[in-house]
């Protein structure tokens, strides 16, 4: 096998959640167009459905849309279940969902809390669970959680947010333990200052925004299409002896 073959993800089946727009959507399209059959999942089905519509007309293969809430338990065994039901197996989960929630803590409640933890930390987990069982029966896995760079260093006015992704992040880890004599490898993919929606408040303000790439060495914002090979490497046999990594994709903001 060339190296370029370890790349490829012809055979396999993907779970991305929060798989309809920003990068949840940039991974879907790498991981589709290295070969995978793609499961997408939104808050609604017809949201859903379209997005593997449209993969399914960018990148060809087979694809589909699962309307889901991944900080519901039954609402994720659900999805699995479909996800089997439709391809037969599951090789790669892509736990991307999350929101954010900037304000500073005096002004945050505690349902705002509870929101960003259940959907950014309690979602991936409720995901992993599901995905145990049937990972582990072919003894091969990739799992790829969607931390982010603010999981290993803090930023003002957003206590949620860095408390689930340095959580998800330590998890990643802990899987990665629990699951290595399994054949599944588990590590945390961690993005930096991405141009994507849940950014749009930083983004559409001229201050904030230049605030924000003054502290990226390589002085700008990415594009999300620059972390979908990072996550086909993750997904592949291109990282068999990777896991319990985490993975910074951020043009050098924590390297300082």
């Amino acid at each position: 096998m060339g190296v370029l073959d370890r790349f490829r993800l012809e055979g396999k089946v993907a779970l991305v959640t929060g798989g309809t727009k920003g990068l949840g959507r940039a991974m879907a399209e790498a991981l589709a167009s290295a070969g995978a059959s793609v499961a997408v999942t939104g808050r609604t089905a017809e949201t859903a459905e379209a997005a593997a519509r449209e993969l399914a007309e960018a990148e060809g293969g087979k694809t589909l849309g699962i309307g889901a809430d991944v900080a519901k338990s039954a609402e994720v065994t659900a999805m699995v279940a479909r996800v089997l039901d439709t391809f037969g197996r599951l090789d790669i989960l892509v736990n991307n969902a999350g929101i954010n929630i900037r304000r500073p803590i005096e002004k945050l409640d505690e349902a705002e809390w509870d929101q960003v933890i259940a959907t950014n930390l309690t979602g991936p987990w409720l995901c992993c669970r599901a995905a145990a069982a049937p990972m582990k029966a072919q003894k091969w896995g990739r799992v790829i959680n969607v931390s982010s760079t603010l999981g290993s260093v803090g930023l003002a006015d957003r206590t949620p947010y860095c408390s689930s992704k340095g959580g998800l992040t330590l998890m990643t880890r802990t899987l990665a333990l629990e699951w290595a004599k399994d054949g599944i490898n588990v590590n945390a993919l961690c993005p930096g200052p991405f141009a994507t929606e849940i950014n749009r408040p930083l983004l559409d303000n001229p201050e904030l925004s230049a605030a924000m790439t003054a502290k990226v060495p390589q002085g700008r914002w990415a594009d999300p299409i620059e972390l979908g090979p990072v996550a086909v490497f993750l997904a592949s046999e291109a990282s068999s002896f990777v896991t319990g990594a985490t993975i910074l994709v951020d043009g050098g903001y924590t390297a300082q």
